[in-house]
């Protein structure tokens, strides 16, 4: 079965588990993937997943206990990683958050999603990188702009430094959403431009289509990081049902997508 086609700047490319997505711009920076519905992951129930991730960190040459990863709760929480921290335990302790960053190159990152936005960041300067669950809870508290802060707290990247992907997600012509959703970004003090951006008119009342891609990469640019360092894969997951997951599409049934990344050897 033929693959769908991404946006330019992406590419399709086959590991061990099976097809994945990696961003060019990103790949002399960072090891780096989004898997697809065709990993275990991807058809894993949620009593399944945690064997399921041993084929992300084997993507990444790194073993299990060096996959770095988070209890995502839909917030901006951040954990950083820092080179030279103590080795983790075999099983360690899972944080709540949906921002990890790091300079440790022994270590991947990694989060799951279903239709929320994945955001990879490398630093190209320093190496430092990032990984971001963003939906739109995630978007409304300002994931990708506080990502590009932890970095730049952290390890002192600077925004015109960072490359920056957004992996498969629900596209806003699949993403009708009502009052609780705009009430969101309303309260979290985004600009009236910003909604007029995000949130397209549906044909029902109060309702809109709300456009995360276009959230996320304005949150970006409000941060500094250059537009033409900035790529989006252009691949909905509601659109995509041999290849990608989506909750909307097949709620509590559907398996998830790894968006992971390691930090290059300095």
């Amino acid at each position: 079965m033929s693959l769908p086609k991404p946006s330019q700047g992406f590419d399709w490319v086959q590991a061990a588990a099976g097809p994945a997505l990696v961003c060019r711009a990103l790949e002399p920076y960072a090891a780096h993937l989004f898997t697809t519905r065709r990993w275990p992951l991807g058809t894993a129930d949620a009593d399944d997943r945690a064997a399921a991730w041993d084929d992300v960190a084997r993507a990444l040459d790194v073993d299990a206990a060096h996959l770095s990863r988070a209890r995502q709760v839909h917030g901006a929480s951040v954990v950083v990683r820092r080179r030279g921290d103590a080795t983790p335990p075999h099983d360690p302790p899972v944080p709540d958050a949906d921002i990890l960053v790091s300079n440790d190159p022994t270590l991947a990152l990694a989060i799951q999603t279903a239709d929320c936005v994945p955001l990879l960041i490398a630093d190209r300067r320093s190496g430092a990188v990032a990984v971001a669950h963003a939906g739109w809870r995630g978007l409304s508290a300002g994931v990708p702009a506080v990502a590009v802060r932890a970095l730049a707290e952290a390890f002192g990247s600077r925004p015109d430094d960072l490359i920056a992907a957004l992996g498969p997600s629900i596209s806003a012509s699949k993403y009708e959403v009502d009052t609780t959703v705009r009430a969101a970004f309303e309260a979290g003090g985004h600009s009236a431009a910003d909604l007029v951006r995000w949130f397209i008119t549906a044909e029902r009342r109060a309702h809109w289509y709300f456009d995360g891609w276009a959230a996320a990469l304005d949150q970006l640019a409000a941060s500094g990081v250059p537009p033409d360092q900035m790529f989006t894969s252009g691949l909905c997951t509601a659109s995509c049902p041999d290849i990608l997951c989506s909750y909307r599409r097949d709620g509590k049934k559907a398996g998830r997508i790894a968006g992971a990344i390691r930090a290059r050897e300095a």
